[in-house]
């Protein structure tokens, strides 16, 4: 049987990226930094996810086993693996690399001419390729010679909103029924795995930006102007008519940007548009607005769910109105239990809204910049 290891035990881990590749017939064993996660998967080799939509369903996930990613035990399954995904938050990637790394050089040393594929599975454009960067940085010249011939790294984008829950067994994870795991087919080294659910595309670049127009950027403005009007869940928020009808606006701006970029069909893209809206109904999920508005000064950075279709949308010279609003929302997020929030309420007190704005944005339109100055303070009234 072949192996594959998921860094990340978390909600994405178990209940999407995970659950694919056991079902497909891999070894599964999960990496992670949490002890009591570890030793729980360990005890219980198994766990249930609760698909919750219009149709409910429970799907069994069963002999699995967990091994701590910051520990050398890692490095051995490493050098057994065919394919490696993580979902551990784009940030957190550069903190795995050392341990790729030298699972890979293992891998030289042991002469195994096995194909290895590593599959960054993240919320940010590239993700594999970033991971990639992070890895060869710690790699010698041999070994890293070694890993251009035998280690793939092929970019992805993936699509399921899987919300922290509260489940009789810890384990346990809740999500909805929909999934997208588009993978770019060149990005891999020898025999491409067939896993069910995961989509092999060539042209990666219009999933990922179709998914981070759209999904990404509709569940941001959600989280953001529900937060501005004091609603807990997405579900709250988007039931709201006038945020519904704002983040379905902003959606279309973004929208319309793609339809010129890549030629999606209008008809098919606004109907993906409704669907999304859907999603972002669906009661079940109880997804917090703090979840997803988290890392702020992240997802208002210039290659991000506001501000790259913002540029693109210019690029080609249309409406980026709603699209604004969306992004001076942003900039109003407020939590205590994040910290690029704090750093977002900081750096405004310090530096002022103009330059902050232009600090995380990289915006240097000064009349776009007065747009969302304008905006922000009329979301305050």
């Amino acid at each position: 049987m072949e192996k594959a290891i998921q860094f990340g035990a978390g909600n994405i881990g178990r209940g999407f990226i995970g659950y694919l590749l056991k079902n497909a017939g891999y070894d599964l064993v999960f990496a992670d930094v949490f002890d009591q996660v570890i030793d729980k998967i360990n005890k219980d080799k198994a766990y249930t996810i609760h698909v919750k939509d219009v149709e409910n369903e429970d799907i069994r996930v069963e002999n699995i086993s967990a091994v701590n990613s910051t520990r050398d035990e890692v490095v051995r399954e490493i050098s057994e693996a065919s394919i490696i995904t993580t979902a551990v938050g784009p940030l957190n990637l550069v903190k795995i690399a050392d341990k790729l790394a030298s699972g890979i050089t293992k891998r030289f040393e042991d002469k195994s001419e096995k194909y290895l594929n590593i599959i960054a599975c993240e919320n940010a454009i590239k993700a594999s390729d970033s991971l990639k960067g992070y890895v060869y940085e710690k790699l010698d010249g041999d070994a890293k010679a070694y890993a251009e011939k035998f280690v793939g790294f092929p970019n992805c984008s993936v699509d399921r909103i899987v919300p922290p829950s509260k489940n009789e067994n810890p384990l346990d994870v809740t999500v909805e029924n929909y999934y997208e795991w588009n993978v770019e087919e060149a990005g891999f080294k020898g025999e491409v795995p067939q896993i069910e659910g995961m989509n092999l595309v060539g042209n990666l670049e219009a999933y990922i930006e179709r998914k981070l127009f759209t999904l990404n950027t509709g569940h941001a403005s959600t989280a953001y102007l529900g937060s501005l009007k004091g609603y807990g869940t997405i579900d709250e928020s988007i039931n709201d008519s006038e945020i519904e009808d704002k983040v379905r606006k902003i959606m279309q701006e973004s929208g319309e940007a793609l339809i010129a970029k890549f030629g999606f069909n209008r008809e098919d893209h606004f109907a993906y548009i409704e669907k999304i809206i859907k999603r972002f109904k669906n009661p079940y999920l109880n997804d917090d607005v703090k979840r997803v508005g988290r890392e702020p000064i992240r997802k208002l950075s210039i290659n991000e769910r506001f501000v790259k279709p913002i540029n693109t949308a210019l690029e080609y010279k249309l409406s980026i109105d709603n699209l604004l609003v969306g992004l001076a929302a942003g900039l109003h997020f407020r939590s205590e239990e994040d910290a690029q929030a704090k750093e977002l309420e900081k750096d405004i007190e310090k530096l002022g809204l103009e330059k902050t704005i232009e600090k995380i944005t990289e915006i240097k339109d000064q009349k776009i910049i007065d747009k969302i100055v304008e905006i922000y303070k009329n979301l305050s009234k």
